[in-house]
């Protein structure tokens, strides 16, 4: 709370709003239009993590929120500092995070007469933000902050931008009750639970896939002893897989890119597939060829929060307008077949199948091998810790072969963003202090946001950077092989030393270019008193899992043209 020795102002209410509403954090990169702010938060609780870049302290704020539910918060200056911070937005409206990006602006009377780092931020953010606010008025302030929670929170969440007129900052604020906002759960209807009960009795193949956002650690408790009840294949949508435990003999797999095709073939074979939470979008739909459009040929039963994702798409059987832990709740007294269950081997191979797609680690080109990698963290890393990471093929290793066990324990962007693992690996540690965070990412993707191993070094952050060097950008490659064979162009990266880049900002930085040196340097960067960084110089030709880079090329080049 403000000091009473400060007169109150916009600024210092404004923070006060945040503290009652639960913040803990904020991400921000300072400017001169929202100082008036920064010095209201020198006297909060409220802990202040300064990114080095603003794309930065967005992504922590966004991944924030992914681990909590809750709002995360980020405050950038004016118009660059606000375009700069647009991929953490994008990421957050892609992936229904809840979010609230604060933004400085010009004086109010400085307004169309192109004033220095002028910009209409309605219209710049208009098509990522589910809404953005100006707050012009100071006696509007708490009313309008209080409601960009709600909005954020609300249906299907978001990002919300909230523009802060320089001069509104410091005026005089009106003491006033501020009150934390409420976040509205919107519940299933009872005749609907019985439909789907009906539906589930009369199944003879039955399938679930769990995707999007608004769960919790409760919600999925709850919904895997429903899964348990009715015995359930449960798969998980792309980057969601934490929602649901990989080693439970309910688990099926994840519905995201490299798709086990004995899972795919079940998906087709489904006469119910029960959707909760997620849109089934692009890549997990695999380009909108998993189910057909818009009338899927199985029994659809579609469970989303937002009203107006359900029919969007897939015209679902059945659409339960529904949060995925008000639908976890009522589930868990939705009551079996009275005949039995009649799916039971259906459920035992979907599993099976599972194992079989994700226990074997296969051998690819070079002395570092991924898969030895990942072998190496199972073997010693704990069921609650966090793994971060970006976009591109060296992603692939975790999808398919690591064991998610808890919630909370993924934080990965379904919109495809690179350089997101760093500053969510940061988030993650603050977050959670005493778990491990690892933050897989690619040599290409690293270089997006590798300034922010200075914020992890200034916040004490002490995460594991694994970066995946392969002197590529590797999935660009893979396509660019795939439709234009042996015409390398634009593709190719000519790399630092990641480790003493590491040592140069502080972090541990070490090394790893033979097979021997893995186990030893995970283990030191694990027991590090500082964040560290693990340089795994791998081979370009090991471009996924189960193919190479010449492979591909001879392919493409065998195709008639």
């Amino acid at each position: 709370m403000s000091t009473p020795t400060h007169p109150t102002t916009v600024a210092r209410l404004l923070v006060e709003t945040l503290e009652v509403n639960g913040v803990e954090r904020v991400f921000l990169v300072p400017g001169e239009s929202y100082l008036a702010v920064i010095d209201a938060l020198a006297d909060s609780p409220i802990a202040t993590v300064v990114a080095r870049h603003e794309s930065g302290a967005a992504i922590m704020a966004e991944a924030t929120a992914k681990l909590t539910g809750r709002p995360g918060i980020a405050m950038v200056t004016r118009a660059p500092g606000a375009t700069n911070a647009f991929a953490g937005l994008h990421v957050a409206e892609h992936d229904g995070t809840p979010m609230i990006l604060f933004v400085g602006q010009i004086d109010r009377g400085f307004r169309e007469r192109g004033a220095f780092q002028e910009m209409d931020y309605g219209r710049v953010f208009g098509s990522v933000a589910k809404w953005v606010a100006v707050i012009d008025d100071p006696e509007r302030m708490v009313e309008m902050v209080g409601r960009a929670f709600s909005v954020a929170t609300a249906g299907r969440p978001g990002p919300v931008v909230v523009v802060l007129p320089e001069d509104v900052l410091g005026e005089a604020a009106t003491a006033r009750d501020v009150r934390p906002a409420v976040a509205t759960e919107t519940h299933p209807g009872l005749h609907q639970m019985w439909d789907l009960q009906k539906r589930l009795w009369a199944a003879e193949r039955p399938l679930v896939i769990l995707g999007g956002s608004r769960w919790s650690e409760t919600a999925v408790r709850r919904f895997a002893r429903f899964a348990e009840a009715f015995d359930l294949p449960v798969a998980c949508s792309f980057r969601r897989q934490m929602l649901f435990d990989h080693l439970d003999p309910h688990y099926a797999g994840d519905v995201g890119i490299g798709l086990n095709p004995a899972l795919r073939a079940r998906i087709d074979r489904a006469d119910l597939i029960l959707l909760i939470g997620g849109r089934l979008a692009e890549v997990p739909s695999q380009g909108y060829t998993l189910l057909d459009i818009p009338v899927p040929k199985q029994s659809l039963v579609h469970v989303h929060p937002s009203a107006e994702e359900l029919g969007r798409v897939y015209r679902p059987d059945l659409a339960i307008h529904a949060t995925p832990a008000a639908f976890a709740a009522a589930a868990e007294a939705l009551q079996p077949p009275p005949a039995g269950i009649r799916w039971a081997d259906w459920t035992a191979a979907a599993h099976a199948d599972y194992l079989a797609w994700s226990e074997d680690l296969p051998a690819t080109p070079g002395a570092v091998q991924m898969g030895a990698v990942i072998a190496a963290l199972r073997a010693c890393l704990p069921e609650d810790a966090i793994l971060t990471n970006g976009a591109g093929n060296y992603a692939t290793w975790i999808h398919r072969f690591w064991r998610f066990r808890r919630f909370a324990t993924q934080v990965a962007p379904t919109s495809g963003s690179m350089g997101y693992g760093l500053p969510a690996a940061i988030a993650a540690k603050l977050a959670h202090p005493d778990r491990p965070v690892i933050c897989f990412a690619g040599d290409g993707c690293f270089q997006m946001t590798s300034q922010e191993l200075a914020t992890a070094v200034q916040a004490d952050a002490r995460i594991v950077v694994l970066v995946v060097d392969n002197g590529i950008y590797g999935t660009i490659r893979m396509h660019q092989e795939r439709e234009f064979p042996a015409r390398v162009h634009a593709t190719t990266l000519a790399n630092p030393d990641f480790a003493a880049l590491a040592r140069a900002h502080g972090a541990l930085g070490l090394t790893v270019s033979t097979a021997d040196e893995i186990v030893p340097a995970l283990t030191a960067a694990l027991a590090a008193d500082r964040p560290a960084l693990v340089h795994l110089k791998v081979s370009p030709e090991a471009i996924t899992p189960t193919t190479t880079l010449t492979a591909l090329r001879a392919a493409a080049l065998a195709k008639p043209r």
